[in-house]
């Protein structure tokens, strides 16, 4: 795998993943820091799948069914974790998801089956350049078409104000475990992606720093904004890697001058760079 073909494999895996995010995040404004946990249980399920119990199946068929393994693996621990803390707010529920992304990392540690501490190895090729970036278009397709929908509108009134939206009707508690179940779900898939290009899992791949980074793309690009997760993520993705090879000073201090950048952009843009607004092509009518 050439370098820059491995690059691009990471933007649309980070695409998904924070559009993911999002979901819990900038569209129900739920607080979650445990979010590489869900990845990491999406990617290990999907492997073991892939390793242990691949059924005699094209390629293309077994690869969606890794995706759909992950999927649901990752969405039955949002269930396990979005039902006993979904009525925490804040930093409460930070702390409980937290401690449950770090739980499913643990565990992957000391489960001899997958390798624990040295790592899965022997994952099966079963996707490539164009699987990540149709599953990021059909992941972007489905964000898009939820914010616009009634139901959608009804999980982002719950952002702006819990008890206006309830007062409207909003069941908050179903409406909050629907964005944490399918977001931890999404986040499976891009798991399931990440095991199936890289064909190797290591534990520290889905540590609490991968939480943070994957928080950091969805509010540089914006929260609730579907562009703005898929312009965080690239950003986030190529500009650390450009740095590196800029050469003499530039590289040498890249580990400072990237978090300056977004220090600054941050006090600029506090919003994020879109916001919660879209990139639109229609035009605007005059007058």
């Amino acid at each position: 795998m050439g370098y820059y073909h491995g690059i691009l494999l990471l933007v649309g895996i980070f695409i998904t993943l924070t559009l993911s995010l999002n979901l819990i995040n900038g569209f129900c404004g739920q607080f979650s820091l445990g979010h590489a946990g869900f990845w990491g249980a999406g990617a290990y399920a999907s492997a073991v799948y892939s390793v242990f119990y691949a059924l005699p199946l094209p390629a293309p068929v077994n690869m969606l069914i890794a995706i759909a393994v992950g999927f649901i693996a990752a969405a039955i621990c949002g269930l396990i974790i979005g039902i006993p803390c979904l009525r925490l707010r804040g930093d409460y529920l930070a702390i409980a998801t937290l401690g449950f992304g770090e739980i499913v990392r643990i565990s992957i540690m000391n489960t001899e089956m997958v390798g624990g501490p040295r790592g899965f190895i022997n994952i099966p090729h079963l996707a490539n350049i164009w699987w990540v970036f149709a599953v990021a278009f059909v992941i972007a397709l489905f964000m898009f078409n939820l914010k616009r929908s009634a139901f959608g509108r009804a999980i982002i009134s719950i952002r702006e104000d819990e008890i206006a939206a309830e007062n409207m009707g909003v069941n908050l508690f179903n409406s909050k475990l629907f964005s944490f179940t399918i977001g931890a779900g999404i986040a499976g898939i891009a798991g399931a992606l990440f095991a199936h290009t890289q064909q190797f899992l290591h534990p520290s791949n889905f540590n609490f720093m991968w939480s943070v980074i994957i928080l950091v793309m969805v509010i540089l690009g914006g929260q609730g904004s579907v562009t703005g997760s898929i312009i965080g993520a690239v950003i986030l993705t190529i500009v650390p890697e450009a740095l590196r090879y800029a050469g003499g000073t530039v590289a040498e201090w890249r580990m400072t001058i990237f978090p300056v950048l977004l220090i600054i952009l941050m006090m600029a843009k506090p919003e994020g760079l879109f916001g919660a607004h879209e990139i639109s092509f229609r035009k605007r009518s005059e007058g």
